[in-house]
């Protein structure tokens, strides 16, 4: 038996963001993204940024900030900021930090709300309370849990294609046309999948409110928390003190 370190593991804890509904959520991104590209001046958005970076983490809580998928936005942030400093007459550091800022205040509070948005909640919330039709809404949410589904299955074809000896990596056109081979087999299970959850959702009466006028039922509520103003008010409050300080400090 192995020794136990002595040191208890730190558990992760619930921030805001998980006790948020989706609309929530969605409504603090947009607050966030009005602000960014209504603020005109730097000064603004660095006051943005400055409390994003101090809220945002207090928000996810101990271990919920999605560090890996802030990769591709940083990449993107510094990309945006090297090109404008790059292209602007005397290589305007302001410029530069002004579109770099902006870009970086709309992507990454979204990239760190849509981590904690569940598709099931957020069909229960889009249909209940903003009263969107309900076809498209399941449709939307059967397509969202398949999309977060490819990944796995793209990792099971490709075990199935290794142990059946057909991944030749040596060969370039071998690579090519087994990854299209690939691909065409997701392509095709994704289709088949689709089909069968059609036919199951239909021949579970899901067409019968439309054709009655009986509105649906849902299984679950779709609540608005105390959470969800707590985060909306910080969005919008944040989004407005950018704004005041950029048309402020000229």
């Amino acid at each position: 038996m192995r020794k136990s370190s002595g040191r208890p593991r730190r558990r992760p804890t619930a921030g805001l963001l998980a006790s948020c509904g989706p609309l929530s959520l969605l409504g603090g991104s947009f607050a966030l993204m009005a602000g960014a590209l209504a603020t005109p001046r730097v000064w603004g958005l660095i006051v943005g940024a400055l409390l994003l970076a101090v809220l945002v983490p207090l928000w996810c809580g101990r271990g919920g900030f999605p560090w890996r998928r802030m990769i591709p936005a940083g990449l993107a942030v510094a990309s945006v900021t090297w090109s404008n400093w790059l292209l602007a007459a005397q290589h305007s550091w302001a410029v530069a930090a002004t579109a770099g800022l902006r870009i970086g205040l709309f992507v990454v509070p979204g990239i760190v709300f849509a981590a904690f948005v569940r598709p099931a909640d957020l069909g229960d919330h889009l249909a209940q309370r903003l009263r969107l039709p309900a076809r498209p809404v399941v449709a939307g949410v059967v397509a969202l849990q398949r999309f977060d589904r490819l990944g796995q299955d793209w990792a099971d074809l490709s075990d199935a294609r290794r142990v059946r000896g057909l991944q030749d990596r040596r060969s370039p056109i071998r690579a090519i046309t087994g990854f299209a081979e690939q691909a065409l087999a997701l392509l095709v299970g994704a289709l088949r999948d689709a089909a069968q959850t059609a036919i199951a959702v239909e021949a579970r009466g899901f067409s019968r409110p439309q054709r009655t006028g009986v509105p649906r039922t849902w299984a679950r509520p779709a609540p608005w928390t105390r959470a969800d103003t707590t985060l909306l008010g910080c969005c919008v409050g944040v989004a407005a003190l950018t704004i005041a300080v950029g048309l402020l400090l000229r």
